[in-house]
């Protein structure tokens, strides 16, 4: 597996990482633990270095999972994860709101690396930003974790450009985790010049779009009380009859490439810039081997203007997400 930098941080990682959340959270009943167990350790064995799971993914669950799978070859890794909500500390209920005040983030830390199994976090997110607390309150707690040695680099998920700024002049920023792929592009108007102008990595979460960009489904799908996308306004049969379009795009590629649409979508975020790195999960072997093979996929020049010129010319239908968490991106 080959590796790249994220932005000028220094922090080095494999061209793909592996998005760890559907594995204990969100997509239905979750796997069988010793399953995943197996399964992220496949992953490392394969070449992938970048492992990104948060304390809000089960939760706590998640996190543990990590821990117990990758502990063996743990100083070998990149483990991102994320602070910023108020939890119940049984873990038994979800989270009840925004809360990156400086105390929260350091008690957030501590649970963390316990889970973990690790005396440091090589990554680590605000996961959504609060405007309840200023930015530079929380890029200052981080600094103080980056001095004390239990954090190395420091992440935002979802910010926008202004948020952005004003962190990176008070702790330096290594990655943005935002929702990117051939149809979640909000980025590219001013948070894709910024990063790039600070020198920030862009770590792309849901580039298969949450599973719809594989081509494995349609307005015939249903999901499971359990599943989010049940939720979410893509994902209602008629934006999933409509959106099919995009999909039917990337196979007509893939045919010409001898590759999977999801090989295809992967392959095209990783050939807009060079410090751009893809978090595909899965909680299937056959699918991450899939995906990893993405990193082989070669996009010409005039392949990537074939599917901008088709992909302009698609208009998806449904927001990301529901009004309420929709209003927590791009602040």
């Amino acid at each position: 597996m080959k590796k790249r930098k994220l932005g000028k941080s220094g922090l080095e990682v494999s061209t793909l990482g592996l998005g760890c959340m559907g594995m204990s959270f969100s997509y239905g009943t979750p796997p069988d633990k010793g399953e995943m167990v197996k399964l992220l350790r496949a992953a490392a064995d394969r070449g992938v270095t970048f492992f990104d799971t948060a304390e809000v993914y089960g939760p706590f669950t998640n996190e543990e999972l990590l821990g117990e799978a990758l502990a063996p070859v743990r100083s070998k890794l990149v483990i991102a994860t994320k602070f910023g909500f108020n939890l119940d500390p049984t873990g038994k209920s979800a989270w009840t709101g925004l809360n990156s005040r400086p105390e929260r983030i350091k008690e957030a830390v501590e649970g963390s690396l316990k889970r973990l199994k690790t005396d440091y976090i090589d990554l680590l997110y605000q996961h959504r930003v609060d405007t309840e607390v200023a930015i530079e309150d929380v890029a200052g707690a981080v600094k103080d974790l980056i001095r004390a040695g239990k954090v190395k680099y420091f992440g935002l998920s979802e910010a926008g450009a202004k948020t952005i700024r004003r962190a990176h002049a008070v702790q330096p920023v290594a990655a943005l985790q935002s929702e990117y792929s051939l149809w979640t592009r909000g980025i590219e108007a001013e948070v894709l010049g910024t990063i790039e102008e600070l020198g920030i990595g862009l770590v792309p979460y849901s580039p298969l779009g949450k599973g719809f960009l594989t081509g494995a489904m349609n307005d015939k799908t249903t999901f499971a009380g359990n599943d989010f996308r049940k939720g979410l306004p893509r994902f209602t049969p008629e934006a999933m009859k409509n959106n099919q379009t995009l999909v039917d795009l990337l196979a007509a590629m893939g045919k010409k490439k001898n590759a999977t649409p999801a090989q295809i979508a992967l392959a095209w975020l990783l050939a807009q810039k060079p410090w751009i790195v893809p978090i595909p999960g899965t909680t299937k072997l056959a699918r991450l081997e899939e995906n990893l093979g993405a990193a082989d996929v070669e996009l010409s020049a005039a392949d990537l203007r074939e599917i901008e010129s088709a992909a302009a010319k698609i208009k998806v239908q449904g927001e990301r997400y529901p009004a309420a968490l929709q209003k927590l991106t791009g602040r």
